[in-house]
């Protein structure tokens, strides 16, 4: 199988480069692509110096718009498999197998990587414990199956699914427990894996400080266009039609 590893990146210049290198040791038939948003600095020019394809966006797009520019390039050039990382050192490539093997066998569409039934070596802030268990709650409900960490980038896809997420709306801030229950409510089978996630190797994280409250509000509004447009308004076009 073809599995390309999508690494989106804002201002990584110092962590990219060992990111990919330690991709390289553990998935080394991967592809790894890294998708540069628009950074100020020189994360472009050391992924490609280490071996990295590389797309530069434009200006700034947002998480979710470099995420899903991976995807995209991945149905284009006919990956079967895209495993989603972080290029800030927190997500351990070391787990990278693991995520893979339900997707390859054909046992899910989508492998998350849990922290909570794997291992976080980092504290987390009890402001960010609280939003994720909230969310986590929320999308357990609404899917219908536990899920434990709503707010995990790292994953591993098939096809399908990153051709649904190329092709249909996928949210360009955040896209964490509402891109998990869309999938859901989609009828795409998930299922969480445990995965290790270390400290951020250097910068500033995209969740920290007055973003952390947007980041919360918006996530609430997010998950309810969700609800609502695959819950209601899509059965009543369908039904219409």
């Amino acid at each position: 199988m073809k599995v390309l590893v999508i690494i989106p990146a804002y201002n990584e210049a110092e962590n990219v480069a060992s990111i990919i290198c330690q991709v390289r040791d553990v998935v080394p038939q991967a592809s790894i692509l890294v998708v540069d948003d628009g950074s100020s600095d020189a994360t472009a020019e050391v992924a490609r110096a280490a071996g990295a394809e590389v797309i530069s966006l434009p200006c700034n797009l947002g998480y979710g718009a470099a995420v899903q520019t991976g995807f995209r390039y991945a149905v284009i050039h006919d990956y079967d498999v895209g495993v989603q990382l972080d290029a800030d050192g927190q997500h351990d490539p070391a787990s990278i197998p693991a995520l893979l093997d339900p997707v390859v066998s054909g046992q899910v569409d989508v492998a998350l990587g849990s922290r909570f039934l794997g291992r976080a070596d980092y504290r987390i802030s009890w402001p960010r414990w609280i939003g994720m268990r909230v969310f986590a709650l929320i999308a357990s409900a609404v899917v219908r199956q536990r899920i434990t960490d709503p707010t995990t980038g790292f994953q591993a896809l098939s096809r399908r699914v990153m051709r649904y997420f190329s092709e249909d709306n996928y949210p360009a801030d955040y896209p964490d427990a509402d891109a998990i229950i869309l999938l859901g409510l989609r009828g795409f089978r998930l299922r969480e894996v445990p995965v290790i996630m270390r400290p951020r190797t250097s910068g500033t994280s995209m969740h920290g400080g007055a973003i952390a409250v947007i980041y919360v509000f918006q996530m609430f509004l997010s998950i309810l266009a969700v609800i609502l447009r695959e819950r209601v308004l899509r059965p009543a076009t369908a039904e219409a039609v």
